[in-house]
């Protein structure tokens, strides 16, 4: 790939109702004591330092070689590595700039819409902590790489396929961000741990015995599977066997009793107080309501 690519794109009001579009994309290579950023930018994206801007649109912004600094109304000034990714938000205040002594490559994706600002402003990201370490990976890379062959080649619905890719690229972000350089080992424990309650849908299950076979403490688990799937062990043990019962209720004759007690539930007054805090409905209005 050439040291230096960009390309700023003209957006219709079809990307708009798509709901996420890009509008620019680019990688650059600057070298020691050279001026940053270079004035062949087009106006609204030229700042300098100490001026810094304000965009209307979010920025993902990857450095994979060198050092420098980055600062928003929403942070102080911090130190930017190799392998650190920030998130520049729309209307927030920020600054970046490569040290003189060593420069970067950096890579850059701009992105606007109704869902990329839902996804992005709901709590998974913040500007506050705009800085996310150890991106400086292969699933990252090639994400960019794809986004910049796409945009080459423009093959028809080219935004389209585009907004996917930045989503995943988010996706991968964001799984880093949470997991850290313990994202492999994280995702073993809970996959292993998923497989375990699918196995003992139809009985009972002892988390704590069960995460003591996985080799980590049950704290630990309880943390770690949270922080994965959002919800905890038991109550995505008990949303498994939720799922089920539907599955029982629309596909057979079974009553309710028999349900409950196939499914390991301990009365059948449980069961059916479960089932309604879950779904909103009795299992029997669920299956009146769906046959």
């Amino acid at each position: 790939m050439k040291n230096s690519y960009r390309k700023y794109l003209i957006t219709t009001k079809n990307d708009d109702y798509w709901g996420f579009y890009i509008n620019n994309l680019g990688r650059n290579v600057i070298e020691k004591n050279s001026e940053y950023p270079s004035k062949d930018h087009p106006d609204q994206y030229n700042f300098t330092w100490k001026e810094g801007r304000i965009l209307d649109e979010f920025h993902l912004v990857l450095i994979t070689k060198g050092q420098g600094v980055f600062q928003s109304k929403a942070t102080e000034k911090i130190n930017v590595n190799d392998g650190d990714m920030f998130l520049l938000f729309p209307g927030m205040w920020h600054s970046y700039k490569p040290k003189k002594g060593t420069g970067w490559t950096e890579r850059w994706v701009g992105f606007s819409g109704e869902i990329a600002s839902k996804f992005l402003l709901n709590g998974f990201f913040n500007s506050e902590n705009p800085i996310i370490s150890k991106c400086n990976r292969p699933s990252v890379l090639n994400h960019f790489n794809t986004l910049f062959k796409l945009f080459d080649e423009e093959p028809y619905g080219y935004q389209r396929l585009a907004s996917g890719i930045c989503l995943q690229l988010m996706a991968e972000l964001y799984n880093i961000k949470t997991g850290g350089s313990n994202a492999k080992h994280l995702s073993s424990i809970v996959s292993r741990a998923k497989q375990t309650m699918y196995k003992n849908i139809n009985s009972t299950i002892d988390l704590v015995a069960m995460a003591s076979q996985l080799g980590i403490s049950y704290s630990k688990f309880r943390i770690d599977f949270k922080k994965q799937t959002g919800t905890s062990p038991l109550q995505y043990f008990l949303l498994l066997k939720i799922e089920k019962a539907k599955e029982l209720l629309l596909q057979t004759d079974k009553s309710q009793k028999e349900i409950a007690f196939e499914l390991g539930f301990e009365s059948d007054y449980y069961f059916n107080r479960l089932f309604k805090r879950k779904t909103g409905l009795a299992p029997g209005k669920f299956k009146n309501k769906t046959t």
